[in-house]
C-alpha cells in the first residue's frame, strides 16, 4: 500500500511546504504552519473510486450575448466603482484597513437597496446585533427593512438565507470569522476561509443572489488569507484612506463585469460616508499658490480625471547619505527621476535631502505624474514658485525624453473646468483641444522643462529688479 502524503500549509499566507518548519518562508510568520490532508490527491494513496463523468454540451463563441443584470445601489460613487451596480449572482470581496469605513459603506448600501424594495440580509460575525443597530441609527438606516443576523457558522448562515424569498443582496462581515463543520481548523485559517468562501460563492451562483464579502488586510495592505480567494470572487474592491484625512477611496482592482481602474471617492463624517462628485476640488482645497516646490498634476483614474497637488522639498543634507522620503508615490520612481535630472539636466541632488508628498493623502499610480514630480523638485531646489494656473503631466523616459500619455483631452478639460488656463504636456500628444481658452505648451525632453522653469525664474527676477 502506498504511503499517504500530507502537506504543510501556512495559515497566514497559504504557502505549501513539504515539511513542518517553525517559520514560514512565504510571509516570515512564526508558528503558522499546520499539517493538512490533501484529500485524496495524486499520490495520496488509495481513495474513493472516481465515478464516470458525463459529457457536457459544447457551443460556439458566436451567439446572443445577454448583459449581466445589475442592481444599482443609488450611491453613485459605489456604482461607479462596481461598473454600474452589483451584478446578480456575483461575489464581491471588499478589503481595507481596520476602521476605514467598510462596514459603514455596506450598511449605507444595504439601506439604499432596501429603500428601493430589494431584500437585503446583513450577517455580522464580528459585532453583536445591538452594536450593528447602533451604527444603523447613526447612519439613518434603522427604519429600513434590512434583515440582520449575528452568526459565524457557514451551514447556519446558508440555512438562514435559504428560507423564504430569495435575497437580492447578502453581506458577510467578515470572511475571517466564518467556520465550517467540514474543516477541522480554527476560524480565520486558510482552510476555513477557503471553505467558507467556496460555500458562499456556490450559493450565489445557484440562487442569483449577490454576495458581498468583507476581508481583513495584512500590514502590507493585502487581503489576508490565501490569494485563491481573490481568484474565486468576481470583483475585488479596496477601501483606501488615511486616518489623518477625512476622505476615502474605493478602488477596483478586479471586476469580471466592468472596468478595473475606476475609483469612488467618499468623505467621512459623523453621519457616515458622503459622496464626493468632484474629487479635484477636494485635493486642491488647501493649496498655497506662492510656495516653491508645488505642482498640480492632471491625472486619470479610470474614466475620471483628477487634479492633485504634488509637493516637494529639497534641502541641503547634514548626513553622509541623503534622505529620500516619499508619501503617495513610488519611491523607485522618484529615484529614477532624480537620476535622469542629474544625468541629462545637470541638476545636482546628491547632497540634498528630498521629501515628496501628494497632498490630501492621495496615492498616484500612473507614470504620467513624472513631469509634475520633476517640476516640483526643480522648483523647490531653485526656490521658484511655479505658475498657479498651470498643470503638468507626462511620462519621463531614462533618455530624458517626455513621452505622451493617454486621455489628454479629458485632463485638459478638467483643468479648464477648475480654472487652470495653462498646461505643460508631452510633445506629440494626440487630439489636443482646438477651441478653448487654455495655453498648451508641448515639452519634448526634460532639459526643456528645466530650462523653462529656470527661464521663468530669470524673468521674475528681472521684473523685481525693474520695480526697485
Amino acid at each position: 500500500m502506498a504511503k499517504a502524503k500530507t502537506q504543510f500549509v501556512c495559515q497566514n499566507c497559504g504557502t505549501v511546504h513539504t515539511r513542518w518548519a517553525g517559520k514560514c518562508e512565504g510571509c516570515g510568520e512564526w508558528n503558522t504552519i499546520v499539517e493538512e490532508d490533501p484529500m485524496g490527491g495524486i499520490g495520496s494513496g488509495p481513495g474513493k473510486v472516481p465515478k464516470k463523468g458525463r459529457p457536457v454540451t459544447l457551443t460556439s463563441l458566436s451567439g446572443e450575448i445577454e448583459e449581466a443584470p445589475r442592481i444599482p445601489t443609488g450611491i453613485s460613487e459605489l456604482d461607479r466603482a462596481t461598473g454600474g451596480g452589483f451584478v446578480r449572482g456575483s461575489a464581491v470581496l471588499i478589503g481595507g484597513d481596520p476602521g476605514i469605513g467598510k462596514s459603514t459603506l455596506l450598511m449605507q448600501a444595504a439601506a439604499a437597496l432596501s429603500r428601493r424594495g430589494h431584500r437585503v440580509i446583513y450577517v455580522s460575525g464580528e459585532e453583536a446585533v445591538a452594536q450593528v443597530r447602533l451604527r444603523a441609527q447613526r447612519l439613518g438606516a434603522a427604519e429600513t427593512d434590512v434583515l440582520l443576523a449575528a452568526e459565524t457558522n457557514v451551514e447556519d448562515i446558508l440555512a438562514t438565507v435559504s428560507e423564504g424569498k430569495r435575497p437580492d443582496l447578502i453581506i458577510i462581515d467578515s470572511i475571517q470569522t466564518l467556520w465550517s463543520d467540514t474543516a477541522d481548523s480554527a476560524p480565520g485559517t486558510v482552510t476555513q476561509v477557503r471553505t467558507g468562501v467556496q460555500a458562499m460563492i456556490r450559493f450565489a451562483k445557484q440562487t442569483g443572489a449577490t454576495m458581498v464579502l468583507v476581508g481583513h488586510v495584512t500590514k502590507e495592505g493585502q487581503i489576508a488569507g490565501p490569494r485563491v480567494v481573490e481568484h474565486m470572487v468576481d470583483a475585488v474592491l479596496y477601501f483606501e484612506g488615511d486616518r489623518g484625512h477625512h476622505y476615502r477611496i474605493l478602488r477596483t482592482v478586479k471586476n469580471r463585469f466592468g472596468p478595473t481602474d475606476e475609483i469612488g471617492v467618499f468623505e467621512m463624517s459623523d453621519r457616515g460616508l458622503r459622496e464626493v462628485s468632484n474629487p479635484s476640488e477636494l485635493f486642491l482645497g488647501e493649496r498655497n499658490e506662492k510656495s516653491p516646490g508645488a505642482a498640480v498634476f492632471a491625472g486619470i483614474e479610470g474614466t475620471r480625471p483628477v487634479l492633485v497637488e504634488v509637493q516637494a522639498l529639497v534641502a541641503a543634507t547634514s548626513l553622509g547619505t541623503p534622505r529620500r522620503a516619499v508619501v503617495g508615490w513610488d519611491s523607485s520612481r522618484l529615484a529614477m527621476t532624480l537620476a535622469v535630472l542629474e544625468a541629462h539636466c545637470g541638476v545636482k541632488l546628491g547632497q540634498h535631502d528630498v521629501y515628496l508628498n501628494v497632498a490630501g493623502g492621495y496615492r498616484i499610480s500612473e507614470p504620467a505624474a513624472d513631469m509634475a514630480i520633476a517640476s516640483a523638485l526643480v522648483s523647490s531646489l531653485a526656490g521658484l514658485a511655479l505658475p498657479a494656473d498651470c498643470v503638468y503631466f507626462g511620462e519621463i523616459s531614462l533618455s530624458g525624453a517626455v513621452r505622451p500619455v493617454a486621455h489628454t483631452v479629458q485632463r485638459l478639460k478638467e483643468a479648464e473646468k477648475l480654472g487652470f488656463s495653462a498646461a505643460l504636456l508631452p510633445s506629440g500628444s494626440a487630439e489636443l483641444p482646438k477651441a478653448g481658452k487654455g495655453r498648451w505648451t508641448e515639452i519634448e525632453s526634460l532639459p526643456d522643462l528645466v530650462a523653462r522653469i529656470a527661464g521663468s525664474g530669470n524673468r521674475f527676477k528681472q521684473v523685481e529688479d525693474d520695480e526697485y
